[in-house]
């Protein structure tokens, strides 16, 4: 029995193309190539996993390459086998796995190529189970011909009858190009959903299938992954069999020899036309729930308004009222505008974009520095009344009250929390008030109580210092964003 040199396979651009693909195929955020040692397992490819190897008792594949069959934990929590295990009850959180076993001909058992998501999930689809498989008999082909530097035509030939069958059996439209782009081979499904002739799009004829107003914009980003060996992605209007132009993803990898020269390019077209329009039509919704609730501050508004008539020795503090309810529709139009119309010219989730648009009364007195961060509108309204109540108190109060008087807003991000510094200089020296009014009362009710924030402040003789520390998760409840400079 001759021993396989795996560990010269470190990083090898074969196993990288394969395991890229592999997650392409199955959907999944994860995917490896594990070769399963005494005490440790390691990954000489991976994708969305930075660890480089873990230990065998932790290991997934080293239960997947007893088998012959694909290995599939739809749900490892509901697995008694590895509900207990680090790589599930902490990062990368592996709820789904699937994994090929990677066995030599003579019974050596090496590890298995694996598919992971931090979602269960039912299984695999027969063509993504049945593409596993062939990805992995793929590797031991490629680690079988390191090893004896031959590899028989019958061998290549079952490879390609295989992948054509699992081509032919996949939902999506799958093709394939030459290193320059030319494109040799559609499966069944392209031909199916296109409606023509075999052949009749090879070469340059696939653009004329995209919509007129997509072509140029296509032909440019695949131009531009060819001469730079990106992934390509990209979505566009493809014509169907009856004439109607649909919604497609486009993607496709390239396919990488031991010297890293791209020998082939891979591919998928997935009809995404309907999600597509149910996004169009979520966000029609959304624009009219916006407009609605603007339209509900607009009548708050004008009862106050209304109110201050019949009792005027009230005016004080309907005014103030008033000033806090335009500032939270100001907000809420910032990152939910009802049109295009009202559409901010800053980007919609962009904290130092609302603050602006806040305070641009103050706008040559009030600078914003340091990161940008991702807001939504659930964090909007109260970071909004925090900052109008700042403003009010300084012009009331402090250095926004005199002429020289200034403001620094700056903000600092780490990996948890958020950290939003008010600092005014150059006002009259101020000094801790004897009690909490209102408007720390508004603050603590905003920040505290609503994102979870903590509040301190300095009574500093040249100005008050507030600094509010929010944990990153209240700001934005989607995924979480490198930070940017405010500008």
């Amino acid at each position: 029995m001759l021993s396989f040199d795996l560990h010269a396979l470190d990083d090898d651009d074969t196993l990288q193309s394969i395991t890229d693909f592999a997650a392409t195929l199955c959907q999944t955020p994860i995917a490896l190539v594990s070769f399963v040692e005494a005490e440790r397992q390691w990954f000489p490819a991976r994708v969305g996993l930075a660890a480089r190897e873990t230990p065998r008792s932790q290991s997934f594949c080293a239960h997947a390459m007893l088998g012959r069959d694909v290995m599939i934990v739809p749900d490892a929590t509901a697995d008694d086998r590895f509900v207990n295990n680090p790589l599930v009850t902490g990062e990368p959180n592996i709820r789904f796995y699937a994994g090929a076993p990677l066995v030599s001909d003579d019974g050596m058992q090496l590890g298995a190529l694996c598919v992971i998501d931090s979602k269960p999930r039912a299984g695999l689809t027969i063509a993504q189970r049945q593409g596993l498989q062939v990805l992995a008999a793929n590797i031991m082909l490629f680690l079988t011909s390191r090893r004896s530097l031959r590899q028989s035509d019958q061998e290549l030939d079952e490879h390609e009858a295989k992948f054509r069958v699992l081509a032919d059996a996949m939902p999506q439209m799958v093709w394939s190009t030459l290193p320059d782009g030319y494109h040799d081979y559609y499966n069944a499904r392209w031909y199916e959903f296109t409606g023509v002739t075999p052949g009749s799009t090879d070469g340059e004829g696939w653009n004329d299938m995209f919509h007129p107003d997509d072509q140029e914009r296509a032909w440019s980003m695949w131009r531009h992954c060819l001469a730079s060996g990106d992934p390509y992605e990209i979505e566009y209007r493809l014509r169907n069999a009856d004439g109607e132009y649909r919604w497609t993803l486009g993607r496709a990898l390239p396919i990488r020899d031991s010297n890293g020269k791209i020998i082939r390019w891979f591919g998928t077209c997935t009809d995404i036309h309907d999600q597509k329009m149910l996004q169009v039509q979520r966000e029609v919704i959304a624009q009219e729930l916006s407009h609605r609730i603007k339209n509900i501050f607009s009548v708050i508004s004008g009862l106050v308004n209304f109110s201050t008539r019949h009792h005027p020795e009230m005016s004080l503090v309907v005014n103030d009222l008033r000033d806090r309810i335009l500032a939270l529709g100001r907000a809420h139009d910032f990152v939910r505008p009802h049109s295009e119309a009202s559409k901010p010219s800053e980007m919609q989730n962009s904290l130092s974009g609302m603050l602006k648009e806040l305070l641009q009364a103050f706008a040559e007195r009030i600078h914003i520095e340091g990161d940008d961060i991702t807001i939504d509108d659930r964090s909007a309204t109260p970071l909004a009344l925090v900052f109008h109540e700042l403003a009010t108190n300084a012009a009331k109060y402090g250095a926004l009250a005199v002429i020289d008087g200034q403001v620094q807003i700056r903000c600092t991000v780490d990996t948890r929390f958020v950290e939003l510094e008010w600092r005014e200089t150059g006002g009259p020296a101020v000094t801790a008030p004897p009690s909490e009014g209102f408007g720390s009362k508004l603050i603590e009710l905003s920040a505290v109580r609503q994102m979870g924030a903590r509040v301190t402040r300095e009574w500093a003789p040249e100005g008050l210092l507030l600094t509010l520390k929010v944990p990153r998760a209240s700001l934005n409840r989607g995924p979480v964003s490198s930070p940017k400079r405010a500008e």
